[in-house]
């Protein structure tokens, strides 16, 4: 069985790699930093003119119509320069829900967009929330609450959400027209300085063709689209992780303590080996779980999915830490210094971290995936 990657998929990488390399390097990040918001609107713009905003939507909406597996090689290489750019909440966790779930009119009008860079949509759709969807008499809806931790939502024109309801869980899809008097963004921040929002709606109408799912199906859509999220942030955390070490590598064979360089001190080889070990086992658990996902047709499979997810997420939790920890460790004072770029790569390690949930609580999911199947 050939597990590399076909030509197409290295020339994504190969593609991306040039236009972080240009546009997501330190001195420019630096900038990025000092504007106060880690968005760069031109770097995404460029990501749209290469074609690769559009990778995992469908040609006939104007992108490439490659898989999920493809697109995780852009997130990749994202985490790989920890770029500022809202690739997961776009392109993962927003785009691909309404590409599967939503009905025609959502899908011409929002995923060429998407593709083109001209609308950029966000998504939250966590199992605890405080929204209630009430339908009225003529199908439409009124939504009502708060959630907190919208990502991107101040440059979005649109965001994916679940709400409860009367009927059950509905998936719907709300317009972020900043002139609304129902809808309200009050500014939030996360550990890596992602501008995050919260959302208050109230009384908000929701037309009834933004509905994207509801009852069973807007069960099934919510899960799966948390586990697309979920492998994605792996595939992240496996660029950045990857970086954090090279650069310890490169910082510990160019410093020198008592005559030579400190990497050829063995508790340093030994510790940047264990995080070499870490990375590869990260990366062979998400490789998996990206690939069952991106192959998968039917839920003939969904326990082995629901398993490999699960896994790849407690190898990501404890790398994070591991590795973010390790990097600091042997870099010493200068890898908390903000004018050295390892700063962003903690930060980010530890965003992963909090958003992925501690390793505990997977190792106890997936226990209980596992004695579901035996009962």
């Amino acid at each position: 069985m050939n597990f590399s990657y076909d030509e197409n998929q290295l020339e994504i990488k190969q593609l991306a790699d040039k236009i972080f390399s240009e546009l997501a390097n330190d001195e420019r990040q630096k900038l990025v930093d000092a504007s106060g918001s880690r968005f760069d609107p031109e770097l995404w713009q460029q990501l749209a003119e290469s074609g690769l905003l559009g990778i995992a939507i469908d040609d006939s909406y104007g992108g490439m119509g490659f898989n999920f597996e493809s697109l995780c090689l852009l997130i990749e290489e994202a985490g790989r320069y920890v770029a500022p750019v809202p690739a997961i909440h776009n392109l993962v966790s927003a785009a691909m829900p309404i590409q599967r779930y939503a009905n025609d009119a959502i899908k011409e009008q929002y995923l060429g967009p998407i593709a083109n860079g001209k609308t950029l949509v966000t998504a939250t759709l966590a199992n605890d929330n405080s929204l209630n969807a009430i339908q009225n008499s003529n199908g439409d809806w009124i939504i009502d609450g708060h959630i907190s931790c919208v990502p991107y939502a101040v440059y979005a024109q649109a965001v994916l959400l679940s709400a409860t309801s009367e009927q059950g869980l509905v998936i719907l899809l709300v317009e972020l027209n900043a002139d609304s008097k129902t809808l309200t963004l009050v500014e939030q921040q996360s550990t890596a300085c992602e501008p995050w929002s919260q959302l208050h709606l109230q009384q908000h109408p929701i037309a009834a063709e933004n509905i994207i799912a509801s009852g069973d199906k807007a069960a099934e859509c919510q899960a799966w689209a948390q586990q697309l999220t979920i492998a994605a942030q792996c595939a992240m955390a496996t660029g950045l992780s990857d970086k954090m070490l090279r650069m310890t590598a490169a910082y510990t064979s160019q410093r020198e303590q008592f005559g030579r360089p400190v990497a050829t001190f063995q508790a340093v080889g030994q510790r940047a080996a264990d995080g070499f070990i870490d990375i590869e086992c990260l990366r062979l658990c998400t490789q998996e779980a990206i690939s069952l996902l991106s192959h998968s047709v039917d839920n003939s499979n969904q326990s082995v999915i629901n398993e490999a997810v699960t896994i790849a997420n407690i190898w990501c939790g404890d790398i994070c830490h591991r590795l973010s920890q390790s990097s600091q460790h042997l870099h010493g004072g200068i890898g908390v210094d903000r004018d050295y770029p390892l700063h962003r790569y903690c930060l980010w390690a530890k965003q992963l971290e909090l958003s992925l949930g501690s390793s505990a609580s997977s190792l106890e999911q997936l226990g209980d995936q596992i004695a579901a199947e035996f009962a």
